[in-house]
């Protein structure tokens, strides 16, 4: 007798056996299939976009600068002309100053820099301090190797005049060549995110079209890297004032700047 017919004649015994003791009929063993062994999903974190760049965030002026006239007055070289080492900036009519707004807008500004992955250095360390003059933070820029530096400042022009700017280098032969074209594609692309990001309309007192070009800032003569200022408003005229005062508008202005920088590093 074969194998199977062996098998099938066991099975029939037993249907029989149970249908006489009232059991149910047993069924015909399944093949166990086996069961196969699934990897477990690799995570793979993605780069950050500013991953291995570094950005200089200059907060214009500084809270201690008015109580020692000494030091921020003292006449530094910008190879175009000697100006004072610092100064006190300028503030809203209410009183609130330049050297606060620029800090605020810094201090918000740094960590969406640091979450996208980018190194980030200030040229000071809080809103109490004295300078450093402009001449230092030029070359903090440049030790740092910055890939950008935004320097941020708030104007004190006459109260009819309103918007914001962007100030770009001028050429200073033999100094800054390298950084004109990559500094004007910076100012333009800040200006553009900053426009969008607050609603601020261009300046209506400075520039062409929020830019423009200058040769008597030391923070831009001195560069040897991508550089650009930005007049956020002016303090002096009461829309501007009003908007540069507001902590939740400080978070937009942050923001359009971080947007700015990105698009700028990113290409």
């Amino acid at each position: 007798m074969r194998a199977d017919e062996a098998a099938s004649v066991i099975l029939a015994a037993l249907v029989t056996l149970s249908t006489a003791c009232g059991g149910a009929t047993p069924s015909a063993p399944h093949p166990t299939t086996p069961r196969l062994a699934v990897p477990a999903t690799e995570r793979v974190t993605p780069t950050p976009a500013l991953a291995g760049k570094t950005v200089v965030i200059d907060p214009g002026h500084n809270g201690g600068n008015a109580a020692h006239p000494e030091v921020i007055n003292r006449q530094v070289d910008i190879i175009t002309q000697r100006k004072p080492c610092n100064t006190t900036g300028t503030e809203t009519d209410a009183g609130y100053s330049e050297h606060a707004f620029t800090w605020d807008v810094a201090r918000k500004l740094r960590p969406l820099l640091e979450k996208m992955g980018a190194k980030v250095v200030l040229t000071r360390p809080n809103d109490t301090g004295v300078g450093p003059c402009i001449t230092e933070r030029a070359a903090i820029g440049n030790h740092a190797k910055a890939d950008a530096v935004l320097s941020i400042h708030g104007d004190g022009a006459t109260a009819g005049g309103h918007g914001f700017h962007v100030i770009l280098p001028g050429l200073v032969k033999g100094h800054n060549d390298a950084i004109i074209q990559p500094s004007r594609r910076l100012g333009v692309i800040i200006r553009n995110a900053y426009r969008s990001g607050t609603g601020l309309p261009y300046s209506t007192y400075r520039g062409r079209n929020a830019l423009e070009t200058r040769t008597d800032l030391g923070g831009l003569n001195l560069s040897t890297r991508p550089a650009v200022f930005i007049e956020c408003g002016n303090m002096r005229n009461r829309g501007d004032a009003a908007k540069m005062s507001d902590p939740a508008f400080r978070e937009r202005i942050a923001t359009s700047l971080a947007t700015g920088i990105t698009k700028y590093l990113t290409g």
